[in-house]
C-alpha cells in the first residue's frame, strides 16, 4: 500500500469536508462506517464538546462511527445532528433494538471573529461533508473545520495569521500505520520542531507580507508575555482558540488504550505551538482504532505525538491567505 501521508492511509477511515468559503467557517467529518474503538484527551482550558462523557473507558459504548470538527464556536456542535442523520440513512449506529444510533462525538473552534460571525456549521453542512467523505486523502489549509482557523492572537485579529487544517501519517513498522488530522486555531505561535523557528503566529508588523519567515516578522508571543505591555494584556486576550484534531491507528485498542494515545498525541502539539494547553485554548484531541493489529498503546502514542507534530506544521503551511490575514501558502 502506497501511503499519501494523510490519515485516510488508516483502513476504515475517510473524510470528508463542507464550508462557506464567504464566510470563513466549515466543518470536517472523520468517518469510520464499521464503527472505531475511540478515546478523547480534553487539555485546553476553554473547550467545546459533545458527547466525549462517552469516550471515558468506564462507560458502555464502545465504537463511534463518526467524528466531526467543525467552526463556528458553541453554535458549530449542531454539524454532528447532520452527519447522524446521514449515517442513520445508512443504517449505521449503535443498536439499541428500537433504532440504530450513530455515535459521533465532535469538537468544535472559535471562528466567529474572521469572515462573518452570523453564518456557522450547522447540520445541513454537517451532512454535506459526510455525504463527501471518501478514503482519498483530503485537502488541507483553508478547507473544512480549517477555513477559520488563526494562530497569533495575543493582541487580537489585527497581527494575527491564518492557518487551517493538516494532515499526516507514518508507517512505524509491522504494517502498524499512524495517522492524524488536526485544525490549528491557537492563541500562540507556531514551531518548526526541525528548526525551532517560529514559522506562523504573532506578527511583529514590522515586516510586510513579502517577509514571511525572516525573524523580525514575528514578534515571538512567548517573549511577549514577558514584557510589561504583553503582562498588562494577559487578562483581556481572546479565548477564541482551540486546536481540535484525532489520531488514528490499524492497530488494536481497547478505550483505555485510546485515551492513552490520545494524550500522548498532545505531545506533538506541545512540540509545535508556543505556548500551548492555556486557559485561552480549548484543545482537544481524539484516538481512533479501526483494526486489528497487536501493537503497544505506548509505542502508538509516542509516533502519534511524533505524527501529530508533522500535520500541525502542515497546517500552517498549506493555508493561504483570507480575512484580511497572510497565510503561508501562496498559489
Amino acid at each position: 500500500m502506497k501511503l499519501t501521508n494523510a490519515i485516510t492511509d488508516v483502513r476504515g477511515i475517510e473524510v470528508g469536508h463542507a464550508q462557506d468559503d464567504e464566510a470563513l467557517t466549515g466543518c470536517t467529518v472523520i468517518l469510520c462506517r464499521k464503527g472505531a474503538v475511540a478515546g478523547v484527551d480534553v487539555r485546553g482550558g476553554a473547550p467545546g464538546t459533545r458527547e466525549t462523557d462517552l469516550l471515558n473507558p468506564i462507560n458502555l459504548v464502545q465504537k463511534v462511527h463518526a467524528i466531526v470538527l467543525a467552526g463556528g464556536s458553541a453554535f458549530g456542535l449542531d454539524a454532528a445532528t447532520g452527519v447522524m442523520h446521514y449515517l442513520e440513512e445508512k443504517k449505521i449506529g449503535f443498536n439499541t433494538g428500537a433504532a440504530r444510533v450513530p455515535i459521533v462525538p465532535s469538537a468544535i473552534l472559535y471562528d466567529l471573529n474572521i469572515g462573518r460571525a452570523d453564518v456557522r456549521p450547522d447540520s445541513a453542512m454537517g451532512y454535506r461533508a459526510a455525504a463527501a467523505a471518501s478514503s482519498e486523502a483530503p485537502s488541507e489549509g483553508n478547507v473544512g473545520v480549517g477555513t477559520g482557523a488563526t494562530v497569533g492572537k495575543m493582541f487580537g485579529m489585527t497581527l494575527a495569521m491564518k492557518s487551517g487544517l493538516g494532515t499526516a501519517s507514518m508507517n512505524i513498522g509491522g504494517g502498524i500505520l499512524v495517522g492524524v488530522l488536526v485544525a490549528v486555531n491557537a492563541w500562540g505561535d507556531v514551531v518548526d520542531p526541525q528548526t525551532d523557528d517560529v514559522i506562523a503566529g504573532l506578527r511583529s508588523g514590522k515586516a510586510g507580507p513579502l517577509r514571511v519567515g525572516k525573524k523580525d516578522y514575528f514578534a515571538d508571543t512567548l517573549s511577549m508575555m514577558k514584557s510589561p505591555i504583553g503582562r498588562g494584556l494577559l487578562g483581556f486576550a481572546t479565548r477564541a482558540n482551540t486546536v481540535i484534531g484525532a489520531v488514528a491507528t490499524n492497530a488494536s485498542l481497547n478505550k483505555a488504550q485510546a485515551t492513552k494515545v490520545a494524550q500522548m498525541a498532545q505531545n506533538g502539539i506541545a512540540r509545535t505551538i508556543r505556548p500551548a494547553h492555556t486557559m485561552l485554548d480549548g484543545d482537544v484531541i481524539f484516538a481512533l482504532s479501526t483494526g486489528r493489529k497487536k501493537s503497544d498503546a505506548s509505542t502508538i502514542g509516542a509516533f502519534a505525538a511524533e505524527v501529530m507534530a508533522e500535520a500541525v506544521v502542515r497546517a500552517v503551511k498549506m493555508a493561504g491567505p483570507a480575512g484580511g490575514l497572510p497565510g503561508l501558502f501562496q498559489k
